[in-house]
């Protein structure tokens, strides 16, 4: 299970995706597990990285990712898929209940939060909203809990300024 062969599934899986700016989608996995790279986190959590969107905006299986990661990746990676109609705080205690996925969506947020800016005022107004409705509390006492803060911080203010 080497990082490169996972980078390039997943740059395959996500090819002729963009982000709503317009960037390459598969851009944003990528710095989700870059994050998680930086803060220590093992190769397990940095692939999870890589993987958190393919079930939700691929054609991607759970079956394929864990043929080719393990069982506790493929668990994870479930866990961050969202839902046809889920409810977001089922969605979030489940996440909490696994470190490997709760480590990775804050990251995800984070990177999230980091362009938020990028999108329309009522995009960014929904997203502080739902940041501090149930990313504040997710990422209380882990080592990205500053980091959710400093940014939700910086986006709010960002925000207010330009409208």
């Amino acid at each position: 299970m080497e990082i490169d062969k996972c980078i390039e599934y997943m740059k395959n899986k996500h090819n002729g995706q963009k982000r709503k700016h317009g960037t390459p989608y598969y851009e944003h996995p990528l710095s989700v597990s870059n994050i998680l790279k930086e803060k220590g986190f093992s190769k397990e959590y940095q692939i999870v990285g890589l993987f958190h969107d393919l079930l939700e905006d691929t054609n991607t299986t759970y079956e394929e990712i864990l043929e080719i990661t393990n069982k506790e990746i493929a668990d994870a990676v479930k866990l961050l898929t969202k839902e046809t109609g889920y409810n977001m705080k089922e969605y979030i205690s489940k996440i909490k209940e696994n470190n490997i996925a709760r480590m990775v969506k804050l990251a995800d947020r984070i990177h999230n939060l980091s362009e938020a800016h990028l999108a329309s005022y009522e995009f960014q107004q929904r997203y502080i909203k739902e940041t501090e409705e149930w990313f504040i509390d997710l990422a209380k006492d882990t080592i990205f809990e500053e980091d959710l803060c400093n940014i939700l911080y910086k986006l709010k203010n960002k925000s207010r300024k330009e409208n």
